[in-house]
């Protein structure tokens, strides 16, 4: 059979890769008590322990009960982007008029329609190595081309505007940015974000701000949304991380007046529109219960990030940058061994901890790094950092 070209220039998503050997491995008698193995640790994947709160559920099930689950409009629930406005305003300070949200099938597919909508064949978009694998597969899927600068952690593995402006090129489109990232935590300041606007701005090119991880910021100096800096800034957003959502497949984009027809069209024929169920579950999101709960929850990422980065540090798997959001830790393991992904591949045998190596993350020094994910309760970070204790 013969495969469409654009299949073959996708990389592996290697942090699966790892995880199916993870798999075959927590099957095997190494990780099975009855013959004297051990459960193993998951910290690989990106993904909140915490499932939907129970006014969401209840949502959801009401939804089912009453048949409300045909088509909605391709935007999404008006209710549901009127609930997203108002929690742009009264979180952030910012007016985000609900005609310019446009709910998504997750914000995969905020991305999909995003870089549709604006990269043609042979354009660049510069991003920071590292930087999730997904995003630059986004812009090749789109035809074009996705222009990794090296960001190391005197630049809190960001861009910076001056990198921006001495790697614009003649094809270069924009900029597409994570803040808070995957898979350091790290946000990019206000300050910075603002020089970096500009110069795109004065180029004339679109600046995408990827804030799915915004509503998990543990330090006030960075936890401010992008749209703060003008009505031409693009934001993807969603309902899995900070809401705990992440099998319900639901997202967001902001994006200029201009834009919304051209994503209205895209989506129609794409996926029509996203799921029913999901969106009216999603308006108990931002009841008041709902809200307390998720600031306990994202308390509660500060507090296991507070425990494991410095027991990483003390082990030896510094990590340069404190992670001021999401749930993450990049690591620099070459105390240990000068190949991360080896050393991913050691621990899984040695001490059944499962991690994610740099290699899926960009090239420049990521094999370096490796990730740990602190989505996971407590008790299982304390047993993952006593198991590295004895494994190194």
């Amino acid at each position: 059979m013969k495969f469409a070209a654009r299949a073959g220039q996708i990389d592996p998503f290697y942090v699966m890769e790892c995880a199916k050997a993870a798999d075959v491995l927590a099957r095997s008698a190494l990780c099975d008590p009855a013959q004297g193995g051990r459960p193993m640790i998951y910290l690989n994947i990106g993904e909140p322990d915490f499932t939907a709160p129970p006014l969401v559920q209840e949502a959801a099930a009401r939804c089912i009960r009453d048949g409300l689950t045909q088509y909605t409009p391709a935007l999404g629930l008006e209710a549901l982007r009127e609930r997203i406005s108002a929690w742009y305003r009264d979180r952030f300070g910012v007016d985000v008029p609900a005609r310019r949200i446009v709910l998504t099938a997750g914000a995969s597919g905020a991305l999909q329609l995003a870089c549709l909508a604006l990269v043609d064949a042979g354009d660049e978009i510069l991003m920071p190595d590292p930087s999730y694998p997904c995003n630059r597969h986004f812009v090749a899927a789109a035809q074009g081309r996705a222009v990794l600068l090296p960001s190391g952690p005197e630049q809190r593995f960001q861009l910076s505007a001056a990198g921006v402006e001495a790697a614009w090129g003649e094809r270069s489109r924009g900029v597409l940015l994570a803040s808070p990232s995957n898979p350091t935590g790290t946000s990019i300041h206000p300050d910075e974000m603002r020089r970096i606007a500009d110069a795109v701005r004065r180029r004339q090119g679109v600046t995408l701000v990827d804030e799915i991880y915004l509503g998990l910021s543990f330090d006030a100096t960075y936890g401010h949304t992008a749209l703060s800096l003008g009505d031409d800034i693009i934001t993807i957003n969603s309902f899995s991380k900070y809401f705990s959502m992440t099998g319900w497949r639901l997202g967001w984009l902001v994006v200029p007046d201009v834009m919304v027809p051209v994503v209205e069209k895209l989506a129609q024929n794409l996926y029509i529109c996203p799921s029913s169920v999901a969106q009216h579950a999603a308006l108990a999101c931002f009841e008041a219960d709902s809200l307390a709960e998720y600031e306990r929850r994202r308390e509660e990422f500060r507090r296991r990030r507070d425990f494991l980065v410095p027991a990483l540090d003390t082990l030896g798997l510094r990590v340069p940058v404190l992670p001021d959001g999401a749930f993450y830790a990049w690591a620099d393991c070459t105390a240990h061994h000068a190949s991360s992904w080896d050393f991913v591949f050691e621990l899984m045998q040695r001490a059944q901890l499962a991690i994610t190596p740099g290699r899926d993350f960009g090239h420049a020094d990521t094999q370096r790094y490796v990730r740990f994910s602190y989505a996971s309760r407590m008790a299982l970070l304390e047993e993952a950092v006593a198991r590295l204790r004895s494994a190194l």
